[in-house]
């Protein structure tokens, strides 16, 4: 299919000089390169639409494909025939064009509706160490696990720490849905020690949200919060973006093609140098699931923020302690967050956006 694309591609981009069947003067004159180029891109993609006709009709077995496929071969012989005897070309041709076009739409239709095929899931990147009461480590957008080695490090001497990847986000596999709120919260669960122990969340960004909705979701889990940076709302009243949800779903999808990858490949080790300061040491910002991710998830921050000012509205938080880190200049809006959760307020004027990396003995001696 790809190779009946570019060809196709490269032929209108080589015209003919003169119509061959109908103009007598074609054959007698001396013809461009870009001719010769037409003439023989004229039959590749015939040849590469017709293969993948015959190869997917044989994998799927299906009627619909059979029938295209023994039409569309049938016609290609008759074209064959009308070239060699010049009637009826034209003619046969359209016909030929028409079904391929409706194999165009077959193929897409049944993929669309087509059954994911079974595989086994490679599970989510998690990583445990030390002993202890428990503490959860969620990085923030774009973040990745590895960002907080310095951190798990200074608190595993007296704790068990977890940290992960959300999906497509560092080591861990992409998954075909968009994140939500709800389904972040619900991750932080599936992470957390089980009932009666209780966890300590640090969540840095984005992922604020999710510590918070998960501690107002489940208020009898959590013995303390540390907002490192969080995110603050840019909309006076956040609600759900109809663009934002409906380019999300295709993100995961887009993620696996190769513009995305080269597109990582490119620019994904520059731009997180450019935002972490740091290098890479795992590379896994050359992939285009990450690209995708990180997509995905700015795209889901406005439905996020929706339903965490639902989630307020209706679930009061916990009576745990509370601690919102801020670096750099003071900020508005986590002052105004740290009083909305009657949060003690530890301002870092000297670090960068990435606590965790710059300076992690403050968010160690928080916990």
């Amino acid at each position: 299919m790809a190779g009946f694309g570019v060809f196709t591609v490269v032929g209108s981009a080589f015209p003919f000089d003169c119509a061959v069947l109908s103009d007598p003067a074609c054959a007698s004159g001396p013809l461009s390169l870009s001719h010769h180029v037409h003439a023989a891109t004229g039959v590749l993609p015939t040849a590469a639409v017709l293969a993948s006709m015959v190869l997917l009709t044989l994998r799927w077995n299906a009627w619909g494909a059979s029938l295209l496929t023994g039409a569309c071969l049938g016609v290609t012989v008759l074209a064959l025939a009308a070239v060699a005897t010049g009637q009826l070309v034209g003619a046969v041709q359209r016909v030929q064009v028409t079904l391929i076009a409706s194999w165009l739409v077959y193929v897409a239709l049944r993929l669309l509706i087509a059954d994911a095929p079974v595989r086994r899931a490679r599970p989510q990147h998690v990583i445990e160490q030390g002993a202890g009461p428990a503490v959860l480590l969620s990085a923030g957008m774009a973040g990745a696990s590895f960002h907080w080695d310095r951190v798990a490090g200074e608190l595993s001497r007296g704790h068990r720490v977890t940290r992960f990847d959300r999906p497509g986000l560092g080591l861990s596999p992409a998954v075909p849905v968009p994140p939500t709120l709800y389904g972040e919260a619900a991750r932080l669960a599936a992470l957390a020690p089980a009932h009666p122990e209780q966890v300590t969340v640090v969540a840095h960004s984005v992922a604020a949200w999710h510590a918070e909705a998960f501690a107002r979701l489940h208020p009898m889990r959590v013995s303390k919060l540390v907002l490192v940076n969080p995110t603050c709302f840019r909309w006076r009243r956040p609600r759900p973006s109809t663009l934002c949800r409906e380019l999300g779903p295709w993100m995961p999808a887009l993620g696996s093609t190769w513009g995305a990858t080269a597109l990582a490949r490119v620019a994904g080790p520059a731009a997180h140098r450019m935002l972490t300061g740091v290098v890479d040491p795992r590379r896994v910002q050359v992939r285009g699931r990450v690209v995708a991710a990180v997509a995905g998830e700015w795209l889901a921050r406005r439905d996020m923020a929706a339903d965490l000012r639902r989630i307020r509205a209706d679930h009061p938080l916990p009576d745990v302690p509370v601690t919102v880190i801020s670096s750099g200049v003071r900020s508005r809006c986590r002052r105004r967050l740290a009083e909305l959760l009657d949060a003690k307020l530890v301002r870092l004027p000297r670090c960068g956006r990435h606590v965790q990396m710059e300076d992690p003995g403050a968010i160690a001696d928080t916990v």
